[in-house]
């Protein structure tokens, strides 16, 4: 009489987009790969350094992400680059909605190693960084290891889709749609930014099929989830577990 058939958050074009994103990363990266990976979480198990917003503490989060990227951290520059710097109109960037991007990626070449830019500003927001770094480690994997090429259309959103695939789609998930409060001496509310590429729903459905794809069953990582991705990684996994709709 009445439907109980879970409601995914996302369309159909949007779900085939993401399996066949994950059956394309099994084939260039390897299934161990995402296996295999741990899942970074927002804790001070993961990220133990203070963090002063100075570029000291950017290089040890970096670092960190480097590791659990599998990225030689010696083989890839980072700078941070100024807000009003020429290189920001310049370089492949990651996204931001409001007010230019957040961060930057200049491919190697035979004499150069990758070069990692990341917006001066956004030092006041440790998991912005972490979320930043993690696209732009995603592509040094996919654009300098030769993976992907920087003209396929869905570039952008394949390196946002890497960042799942090994361990690090919370900070990314979260990044997608923030709210932050801010206070200044005259005025006080909130602001809304985004980071990236895909939306919430997408991250919603790709991180339920990370978890399945590796046996895990109500993982305890999920607790750091946005409210929203939450919700729909939650509709999701109950989709996914009523269509058996895993790529192959």
């Amino acid at each position: 009489m009445f439907s109980l058939q879970p409601k995914l958050p996302v369309n159909e074009e949007e779900r085939q987009w993401v399996e066949d994103g994950f059956r394309r990363l099994k084939h260039l990266l390897g299934e161990k790969r995402m296996r295999a990976c741990e899942v970074v979480e927002p804790t001070d198990e993961f990220f133990p350094d203070p963090f002063d917003q100075s570029e000291a503490a950017l290089e040890r989060i970096f670092r960190r992400v480097c590791d659990y990227m599998g990225v030689d951290r010696s083989m890839v520059e980072l700078a941070v680059i100024p807000d009003t710097n020429d290189l920001v109109e310049m370089l492949p960037t990651y996204s931001h909605n409001s007010d230019g991007p957040a961060g930057l990626h200049f491919g190697h070449s035979t004499d150069e190693k990758p070069l990692i830019g990341i917006r001066q500003s956004l030092l006041k927001d440790p998991m912005a960084v972490v979320a930043t770094a993690a696209h732009e480690l995603g592509h040094v994997i996919l654009l300098d290891g030769g993976h992907v090429s920087r003209n396929e259309e869905d570039m952008e959103p394949m390196t946002d889709l890497v960042t799942v695939y090994m361990g690090l789609g919370i900070f990314t998930a979260n990044a997608s749609h923030r709210y932050m409060k801010f206070q200044d001496d005259r005025r006080e509310g909130w602001s809304v930014s985004r980071l990236g590429y895909l939306p919430e729903e997408v991250y919603g459905y790709a991180l339920a099929l990370f978890a399945k794809e590796r046996g895990e069953i109500n993982p305890k990582w999920t607790a750091h989830l946005a409210t929203n991705v939450s919700v729909y990684f939650r509709r999701s996994v109950g989709w996914i577990e009523k269509n058996r709709s895993i790529p192959a």
